[in-house]
Parts: structure tokens; C-alpha cells; sequence
């Protein structure tokens, strides 16, 4: 900037206002891609708790399946994969918002514990959005599977099981902790919640992100809050 104000002094007068104005909206695009504000780019958690214990730094998308903004972040969670850093770990986590959403909870933490979510995860998004299939309840979401290759009998007592129900139950009880109140949104260390809604859009969300990450690996020498605990299981207490 010192460097262009020295060039400036050998620019005529009557030009030289435009230019300085020009100079100055750079620097205030600049300074606004750089700054990432508390309670309006990404907010506290009241009570910090991670969803799992681990040192890595924790990312965590909250997500349902009928959600079409969901469902087009994929592309962009993927492509954030690739380049994260050493020491950064990604869960999604489906949320049980509401009675609607369970159904879909309980669909990905079966697969996830026969160990057939890739058959399941992206199939389900695209038959729902680009396909337009009504796949909602407990039986059309079994007969999916199943057309995904994964054993209906299996499935079903999965589905239905206590260990898939405590983890509904978790995700219930994380959603009130972090105050979730729509989705996409991400978590990180359980102790900052952002989303595009906050952001803007979900290329500054992923700014936020990487600056959230940053701060959590020690990057960032300004005051951090408390050491996040990790969350109980909801129903245990």
C-alpha cells in the first residue's frame, strides 16, 4: 500500500482522487474477506461440549437428508476434505430436530453400523432431491437400502436397535446443546457454531471454518474460550 501512495504523488491531480478511492475499496474488500466477527459470522456455544473426544480438532456438520441445501454442500464438504489439515477430523451428524427428521437419523447410524453408509449416504440424497422419490418413513427407507444392496432383514434390526436409538438420542440432545436451529450447520470443537446463513454464502462458511480451525490448533494468539468436554450421552444423566 506504501509503495502505490508513492506512485500516486506522480499521478496528475484530477486523477488522482479516483485512484485513492479505488486504492481504498481494495483495502476495504481486503479487510472484510480477512475478518471473521463473533455473533455474526459464527456464535459461542454457551456450554462448549465435543461430540467426541479425540485431540484432533473437530469439525462437525449437522445435516438431514431432505434438506436440498444439504444435499448441495456435499460437492464443497468434499472438496474441504481434500485440502484440510493434519489434525482436523470431519463427522457428520444427522439431526434428530424433529419426530420428521428421526426416520433419517436412524437410516444413517444403521449403515453406519453395518458399515454400508457409502452404499447409503450419497444414493439417499440424490433419489431424494434429484429424483424427487418420497423416501420418509421406516419402509420406504428399508426397500432403498435394500435396492442399494444392503440386507433388508439386517438393516431393519439396526435400524431398530438400542445402540441407533442412543445415538438418535445424542443427536437430539447435541442439537439443543449447540441450539442447531436449521441446517447446514457446522460445529467446530463444539465450541463455535457458523452456517451460510451467518456467513453469507458457503465460500466465506468455509473461510470461517479454516479461521475457527486455525484459532482451535493455536494459530490464532487471541483469548480462546474454555477447554470444550466431550458430550455425554443424552439419556445417561
Amino acid at each position: 500500500m506504501n509503495t502505490q501512495l508513492r506512485m500516486l504523488r506522480r499521478v496528475p491531480l484530477p486523477a488522482r482522487a479516483g485512484m485513492l478511492l479505488a486504492l481504498l475499496l481494495l483495502a476495504l474488500a481486503a479487510a472484510a474477506a480477512e475478518s471473521f466477527d463473533e455473533g455474526i459470522d459464527y456464535r459461542l456455544v454457551a456450554e462448549p461440549a465435543r461430540a467426541e473426544a479425540g485431540d484432533d480438532v473437530e469439525v462437525l456438520e449437522f445435516f438431514w437428508y431432505g434438506c436440498p441445501h444439504c444435499w448441495q454442500l456435499e460437492p464443497q464438504i468434499k472438496r474441504w476434505l481434500d485440502d484440510k489439515p493434519a489434525g482436523v477430523s470431519f463427522r457428520r451428524l444427522p439431526a434428530a430436530a424433529s419426530p420428521r427428521w428421526v426416520p433419517h437419523a436412524k437410516a444413517y447410524f444403521a449403515a453406519e453400523q453395518l458399515g454400508e453408509l457409502d452404499k447409503l449416504h450419497e444414493p439417499l440424497f440424490k433419489a431424494l432431491h434429484d429424483e424427487r422419490r418420497k423416501i420418509f418413513t421406516e419402509d420406504q427407507i428399508i426397500a432403498f437400502a435394500a435396492e442399494q444392496g444392503i440386507d433388508a432383514a439386517k438393516f431393519r434390526a439396526a435400524y431398530n436397535s438400542f445402540p441407533v436409538d442412543m445415538q438418535v438420542r445424542k443427536s437430539a440432545d447435541l442439537v439443543r446443546r449447540y441450539r442447531i436451529d436449521g441446517v447446514p450447520s457446522m460445529v467446530v470443537n463444539g465450541k463455535y457454531v457458523t452456517s451460510a446463513t451467518q456467513t453469507g454464502s458457503n465460500t466465506r462458511m468455509f473461510e470461517v471454518i479454516d479461521h475457527l480451525v486455525a484459532r482451535e490448533s493455536g494459530g490464532d494468539a487471541g483469548s480462546q474460550p474454555a477447554q470444550a468436554a466431550p458430550a455425554t450421552d443424552a439419556g445417561a444423566s
